[in-house]
């Protein structure tokens, strides 16, 4: 999670971040618990929210013995925006805002299906992605499991534009 040149200030900020966001995880898990627990209100909360705190836990321990527990992909590209040369965070951040910014309007227009894929297609290729085929492909495959999940699972319609809808 953090720079290793940060030394053990930067695995106790971590730890802190971790315990925080578990914290704050299993409070949502325990209080839409407690509001109604039955299955069909929990279906969506529950198995996210036990899936976070497994993450947090297995990167807990990983800090704790000193060895990020994340595959080596996810530590080389947190090295990779660790170093000196990176743009600073709010100006790396500024484009994905405004690209996500763009998506949330667009949704009325584009519908959840098409506005999702472009969205997840621009992304990648913002971050560095030069196979547009293959960008767009992932999009795909992404956006139209996620869209037909969601307009199953929410008890209103959404906009679609490629997907059949009540909307």
């Amino acid at each position: 999670m953090s720079d290793p040149r940060a030394g053990n200030g930067g695995r106790k900020a971590d730890l802190a971040v971790l315990l925080a966001l578990g914290g704050l995880a299993g409070w949502y898990l325990f209080d839409a618990w407690r509001a109604s627990a039955q299955v069909y209100n929990l279906i969506f909360v529950a198995p996210v929210t036990v899936l976070l705190l497994l993450l947090c836990l297995i990167e807990f321990a990983g800090q704790l013995r000193g060895a990020a527990a994340a595959p080596a992909a996810i530590r080389a590209c947190t090295l990779a925006a660790a170093a000196p040369d990176a743009l600073q965070p709010a100006a790396a951040a500024a484009p994905v805002i405004a690209l996500f910014a763009a998506y949330v309007l667009s949704l009325p227009w584009l519908g959840f299906d098409a506005g999702t894929w472009l969205f997840v297609s621009a992304f990648l290729r913002l971050h560095g992605e030069r196979r547009t085929v293959w960008a767009l492909g992932y999009g795909l495959a992404f956006s139209l499991p996620t869209a037909l999940f969601f307009s199953a699972m929410l008890p209103y319609p959404m906009p679609m534009l490629l997907l059949a809808s009540e909307y």
